[in-house]
């Protein structure tokens, strides 16, 4: 079986602003090419777990994403660096679009994108780590650790200061 470093990406890989969604709007956080980098060399897998409700509520399409996460995949490619995955939730209760008005398992901190990641990765979910920015990063399944990075969101209940600590960790 096969470990993962799950990544949030809005305050995680990218400096968060409001719905990013277009490459113009990315800006790579300090220290995620290292991290990504350190994690490969010791065998983990790379994988992008993200809620995008700017799909749900009608500022940017599911297409918008899918085209940002291929953009970014090249990003890191050019660092030498292969994303696995990119996983996304683009559902949320309060939605505009009606199509994508639900509370889904998707929806982190429910666990469906990890669980989706460990049925199409092989992976051992005691072998891996997350890591988010909110609180809501914390993933709601036993055996998986979880840890948030210091930030807007995060207040007081943060584990690490930055992505040189979560290097750390690996």
């Amino acid at each position: 079986m096969k470990k993962a470093l799950f990544l949030d990406r809005d305050g995680v890989i990218n400096i968060d602003c409001a719905y990013p969604h277009k490459p113009e709007q990315i800006i790579f956080s300090d220290g995620i090419f290292s991290l990504c980098k350190k994690a490969l060399s010791k065998g983990y897998l790379l994988i992008v777990v993200t809620n995008q409700a700017g799909v749900a509520k009608g500022y940017f399409t599911e297409d918008d994403v899918k085209r940002l996460h291929d953009w970014m995949q090249q990003q890191f490619s050019d660092q030498g660096i292969k994303i696995d995955a990119f996983y996304y939730c683009p559902f949320h209760p309060d939605a505009k679009v009606q199509r994508y008005k639900k509370d889904s398992d998707c929806r982190k901190p429910k666990p469906g994108m990890i669980l989706q990641a460990l049925k199409d990765f092989n992976i051992d979910i005691s072998k891996s780590l997350m890591v988010g920015d909110k609180e809501s990063d914390r993933i709601l399944l036993p055996g998986l650790r979880s840890v948030i990075i210091k930030s807007k969101y995060s207040a007081e209940k943060y584990d690490v200061v930055n992505l040189a600590e979560v290097e750390r960790l690996l």
